[in-house]
């Protein structure tokens, strides 16, 4: 059977074609009447739109590239949702492309979306080499989102106040009594600032010499040897600033096997507030960095750039706040 045309609708609903096309695009100039004519018409006849013929006819695939560079990170689930509800609300879909694994085959990251016509293009988390976005940025509008390496002319920049929320953190503990104090950093220019604002915070506090940065590759295995590095020194730390939840995981773990409770012994706090931080056997102190929030400005930074393409970069700063839980607690002292 063939399938119904736009032509059917219209005569179903007793409209023009063109009349059709403005609806299914959304236009707000169909009065109401006219719009549920040719809505109920659409069902009844089970009308699917071409988007081939659609995106020839408009020049538009109508679809939005996402570039995602660590598919294990969990923070990146709430950007994601943040990214995709205002992408829907306007008519586009996202493609997901791993990074990763288009670096291992020797293609460029962007390539194969761009190989699609996506309309744009967002990339999600640190790439190891930002300026290689310069080329995809002369053909369709590129953001940024949740990463704060320099990028090419004509980018947007949305991420989280990385150096707001490392403050809040250390400002945290220092409150609850704590002065040896440890961070397990990470890398990328994410990882820089919390460092950078952990060492000033404790600076500013007295505390520099009560202060030390171990590096981490940010995942749990990188927290548990990390943390058993920390907590086997015999002025060991009383409280631990992970770089990430994940870490986290990890620093608990090591804390559990040298027989060490948390908070009680040890207080440890986490950032990005994903679900891991979340479960009730966890339950970590950390940094939400309003990854929804980033998400659905990444997709605004987008949609402006359709309506007004060119001009300067542009770098949004999303605000974090502490979640208080159960892996912090006033130091103490016997």
């Amino acid at each position: 059977m063939k399938p119904p045309t736009i032509r059917d609708v219209a005569e179903r609903a007793g409209v023009s074609k063109s009349l059709v096309s403005l609806v299914l695009r959304g236009s707000e100039q169909v009065r109401a009447e006219k719009r549920e004519a040719v809505l109920r018409a659409v069902r009844e006849l089970g009308y699917r739109p071409n988007a081939a013929a659609r995106s020839l006819s408009e020049q538009r695939t109508r679809t939005v590239g996402v570039l995602l560079n660590d598919l294990r990170n969990p923070w990146f689930v709430d950007l994601l949702d943040g990214l995709n509800s205002l992408l829907h609300d306007n008519g586009l879909r996202m493609l997901l492309a791993d990074a990763r694994l288009n670096r291992r085959t020797g293609q460029d990251p962007a390539d194969p979306l761009l190989d699609l016509r996506v309309d744009g293009l967002v990339v999600v988390g640190t790439l190891p080499d930002p300026a290689a976005l310069g080329t995809a940025a002369t053909r369709v509008p590129v953001v940024v989102a949740g990463a704060r390496e320099p990028a090419p002319a004509g980018v947007d920049v949305v991420a989280g106040d990385d150096e707001r929320g490392a403050r809040l953190v250390t400002e945290h503990l220092i409150g609850l009594g704590h002065r040896r104090i440890a961070h397990i950093a990470g890398y990328g220019a994410v990882g820089e600032l919390r460092r950078r604002s952990f060492e000033a915070t404790m600076r500013a506090h007295g505390l520099a010499d009560r202060a030390s940065v171990e590096p981490s590759d940010m995942t749990e295995e990188g927290g548990y040897r990390t943390t058993v590095r920390l907590l086997s020194r015999p002025d060991r730390p009383t409280a631990v600033f992970a770089v990430n939840d994940i870490a986290s995981v990890g620093a608990l773990s090591a804390a559990e096997e040298l027989g060490l409770r948390v908070p009680h012994d040890l207080s440890l706090v986490g950032y990005d507030n994903t679900s891991i931080s979340r479960l009730r056997h966890v339950w970590l102190t950390t940094v939400d960095g309003a990854g929804h929030e980033v998400g659905r400005r990444a997709a605004r930074c987008l949609l402006d750039r359709f309506e007004r393409p060119g001009g300067e970069g542009r770098l949004s700063l999303v605000t974090p706040q502490l979640e208080i839980r159960g892996t912090t607690a006033s130091l103490v002292t016997e």
